[in-house]
């Protein structure tokens, strides 16, 4: 999993970009990923840790959820995960996987999710980034670490709290699971607030 920075927008332009990206049925859009201290997310191979704990609750959480992930993302986990849909958002119209769908864009990825309630979208750094604006809930697992790999280095995007509440806190020894709910909806639109730990 990855990310990297994205520049900071307006509330009305963010409500603009969620406008033009999920047009009839809007799931809820939540982004997970395990970042460290520094922002790092990955080398572009994959996480440089291994917490089976945020492994599990990965797992646990997105269970019978659909997924959207880059090609990159897809290939460092190798494989459909089970119990859940997938898309992989790739430009080769030749790239393909059993048991995954294939999108050019996020907004194509949104519009093939269907009835969906719920899409997590799980990496790489530039799809979290094309993501970030349009999300309602942010799922981060803080991992205690400062992995220094230069210029492999994935980041994630930064969490401008004008836009975004932290809402719950679970800390652990060596990492923390965190959620962050969207400060900018309409009288009509309030995110919904759920324990996300259960």
């Amino acid at each position: 999993m990855s990310r990297c920075s994205t520049t900071t927008r307006t509330r009305a332009s963010a409500r603009r970009s969620r406008c033009d990206v999920v047009t009839a049925h809007q799931p809820r859009i939540t982004v997970i990923a395990a970042v460290a201290r520094n922002g790092v997310i990955g080398d572009g191979r994959g996480m440089p840790w291994h917490v089976p704990e945020d492994l599990a609750y990965f797992k646990r959480t997105t269970m019978g959820h659909l997924l959207i992930m880059g090609r990159a993302t897809f290939d460092s986990v190798g494989r459909p995960l089970p119990g859940r849909r997938s898309i992989v958002l790739t430009r080769d119209r030749h790239w393909q996987r059993d048991g995954v769908e294939t999108a050019a864009s996020l907004p194509q990825a949104l519009e093939l999710a269907g009835p969906a309630d719920e899409v997590f979208v799980c990496g790489g750094g530039q799809v979290y980034a094309e993501a970030m604006p349009i999300a309602d809930r942010l799922l981060v697992t803080e991992i205690d670490q400062w992995p220094e790999l230069g210029s492999r280095a994935v980041l994630f995007p930064q969490i401008d709290p004008q836009h975004w509440q932290e809402v719950a806190r679970v800390t652990h020894a060596g990492y923390a699971f965190v959620t962050y709910l969207r400060r900018s909806r309409g009288a009509d639109d309030e995110p919904r607030a759920i324990d996300p730990h259960e």
